[in-house]
């Protein structure tokens, strides 16, 4: 059975589906541990509830980028991971420890990259006036929200939407692709070449999950 670690910053929501999934019998993974750059991240006591270990390390108290992922690229060693999993973590990490992980660092992105890099997706997708907005998971890269992508959901932009319903609606897509794309993972299934990632068993690309309008 692979071994994930979780990365949060936050409350962890997509943390919750994976565990969620995992106490399912739908995500054949054992989560190591969830490890937080902030505190008082809500997420940790929802991980420490679940028998999870978890563990901080403050990037505050670090003199920079460097020495911080030098020091969380350590600690995330210490577990034995299979798989790296960023849920909502976050920090930009360097390419060094992008690189050390290469092929097992998944991320999920707020958007359909490579749509609306960074901050502020849903503000971004309704400014624009796309009708079609989502959600990608993807593999890290050095480049910032950039990466082979494992698979996307879409979800309709209706005429009322505000940021807050649009994130509600995409978010509901993250819980779903989120442990579709690490059970993936772990059943061996992800061949990643080239730049692109191939979902074996899925006609041979990668998988897209459209989600219906309301």
């Amino acid at each position: 059975m692979k071994r994930i670690v979780i990365l949060i910053s936050g409350r962890g929501s997509n943390m919750e589906a994976l565990i969620a999934a995992r106490n399912a019998g739908r995500l054949p993974v054992e989560i190591a541990a969830v490890i937080s750059n902030r505190p008082d991240a809500g997420g940790l006591e929802t991980a420490a509830r679940a028998g999870i270990a978890t563990a901080v390390l403050d990037h505050k108290g670090f003199a920079g980028r460097e020495a911080f992922d030098a020091a969380l690229a350590g600690l995330i060693d210490g577990y034995a991971p299979d798989l790296v999993v960023l849920a909502g973590f976050m920090r930009i990490l360097g390419e060094a420890f992008v690189r050390r992980y290469e092929g097992r660092l998944l991320n999920i992105h707020p958007s359909l990259l490579p749509a609306f890099p960074g901050l502020h997706t849903h503000q971004k997708a309704l400014a624009e006036g796309v009708r079609v907005h989502g959600c990608t998971v993807h593999f890290v890269t050095p480049a910032l929200d950039h990466g082979p992508v494992v698979i996307q959901a879409a979800v309709p932009v209706l005429d009322d939407d505000s940021e807050e319903t649009l994130a509600a609606r995409v978010l509901a897509q993250e819980h779903v692709i989120y442990p579709q794309a690490v059970r993936w993972f772990a059943e061996g299934r992800l061949q990643l070449a080239a730049g692109r990632v191939r979902v074996a068993g899925a006609g041979g690309g990668a998988a897209a999950l459209i989600a219906p309008g309301d």
